[in-house]
């Protein structure tokens, strides 16, 4: 007795086991009965199911990477170019994926790494090899996403993202690329140079005239400055003279004196009779 109802207990159990599921936040599920997808929007939590009616199936929901193999491809020069890229996925609508590749993920990523790698092959066929590896790469791969994510919603997935790796160039090629990459910069540097020769220029006649300006100004202030100087010493003359005009006349003669006879060495022969003596003759010195 206690033999079967431990028997008829493990197959409760067994039957309670088979009859739920756990659904992650990581996982979309799907629940079959006989074959026919009968849900496919279950949230994250536990299920319930009829043992031997329903089976389910769990596929990951998250941003999932398809490293693919590099492949030759050809530009719209003719030249070959191996591009080595990855594509950045996710299954958006389980029951479409379940269908469109029967449930077999292999089939899917094959599907999708042919879908992306056509995209690639026609946008690098419609660019020279020069734009392919410049900074309109990153044009090129939006429009690369935007096509593959068109054609592979069918499969229920998203392409998030298709990212170039590398791009290796055979050696011919590689030396054209880098001598036309070379000019284009040394065409660049030469406009920057000839740009800033050109501001240079300008801040240079800039500063020369505002020079100019300045020192014409400078030069007017400074006349003034003279002229209202000599003004103001002419008057100072004028009103010492009217004080007392003999006194005034006795100054100017020593300063005449000591201009003359300052250095000491000098020789001059004059008149002893003419004005420039006056004050040394002795009539002067008794007046």
């Amino acid at each position: 007795m206690n033999r079967i109802i431990i028997i008829l207990v493990v197959l409760l159990a067994i039957l309670g086991l088979s009859s739920t599921f756990i659904v992650k936040e990581t996982d979309y599920a799907i629940k079959f009965q006989l074959g026919r997808i009968v849900k496919a929007d279950y949230e994250p939590g536990l299920h319930f199911k009829l043992p031997f009616v329903n089976n389910v199936r769990k596929y990951d929901n998250r941003l999932l990477t398809l490293d693919t193999i590099a492949e030759k491809m050809l530009t719209s020069e003719q030249k070959f170019v191996a591009v080595d890229s990855f594509v950045k996925w996710h299954i958006t609508d389980p029951a479409r994926f379940y269908t469109a590749t029967q449930g077999n993920e292999r089939v899917a990523l094959a599907r999708l790494d042919s879908i992306v790698k056509d995209r690639i092959r026609n946008q690098i066929a419609a660019r020279t090899l020069v734009q392919v590896i410049s900074e309109q790469r990153v044009s090129t791969m939006q429009d690369i996403t935007r096509e593959a994510n068109v054609a592979s919603a069918e499969l229920g997935i998203e392409v998030v993202d298709v990212r170039i790796k590398a791009i290796e160039l055979p050696d011919d090629v590689r030396e054209s690329v880098h001598r036309r990459m070379a000019a284009d910069r040394q065409k660049e540097a030469n406009l920057y140079r000839f740009e800033g020769r050109e501001e240079a220029e300008r801040i240079r006649a800039n500063a020369d005239r505002q020079a100019q300006v300045i020192l014409a100004e400078a030069e007017r202030d400074g006349q003034k400055i003279r002229g209202a100087g000599d003004a103001r010493s002419t008057e100072i003359y004028a009103d010492a003279y009217g004080r007392d005009e003999e006194f005034y006349s006795f100054y100017r003669s020593l300063q005449a004196y000591d201009n003359a006879f300052g250095a000491g060495s000098d020789v001059m022969v004059l008149d002893p009779s003419s004005e420039f003596f006056d004050y040394f003759s002795t009539e002067a010195s008794k007046d």
